[in-house]
């Protein structure tokens, strides 16, 4: 993906953020990877993310886990044009190690989400999954994990539609 159309997604999702969800905004979040499968979400470390140790907040570590998994079904219901009620059910958290850098957030449940939107336009009831997601920093290497997460997907019909 071009880096226009990814700046054109990490507007898009800072709009959202600004116009519906502030504590997003709070974060300034950045979409650097795009594909059909997977997507990467950037979040920097900085004041607003800090904690009082130097690492990345929990609460922030929550928010770009939330974007990663979030964004991709967004987009999915969005293409469809379809009206889904989108939520997280639950939330499950394994923290590795301090992040004292910026933090990607790693959905690579790209097929996954397509098949729960797919499964939940075929019917009015409410479904839930699973969406696993990594939290990593960048290291010389390529990505080093500081926390996993698994986020209850939850979409139903609905006449509003997402966000």
């Amino acid at each position: 993906m071009s880096a226009l159309a990814l700046w054109k997604r990490t507007l898009g999702l800072r709009l959202t953020g600004l116009l519906k969800i502030p504590l997003l905004a709070s974060v300034r979040p950045s979409v650097v990877e795009w594909g059909e499968a997977r997507c990467v979400i950037r979040v920097p470390l900085r004041r607003w993310t800090r904690n009082h140790v130097g690492s990345m907040y929990f609460g922030a570590l929550a928010i770009g886990a939330d974007c990663a998994g979030g964004i991709m079904a967004v987009e999915l219901i969005r293409e469809r044009k379809a009206r889904v009620s989108l939520i997280f059910k639950s939330f499950h958290a394994e923290f590795i190690k301090r992040p004292e850098s910026d933090v990607f957030f790693i959905c690579e449940a790209g097929a996954q989400i397509r098949d729960l939107v797919d499964r939940v336009l075929a019917t009015d009831q409410r479904l839930a999954e699973m969406i696993p997601l990594v939290a990593a920093v960048r290291t010389a290497e390529g990505y080093e994990p500081v926390a996993r997460f698994q986020l209850e997907l939850s979409l139903k019909r609905s006449e509003r539609g997402v966000l």
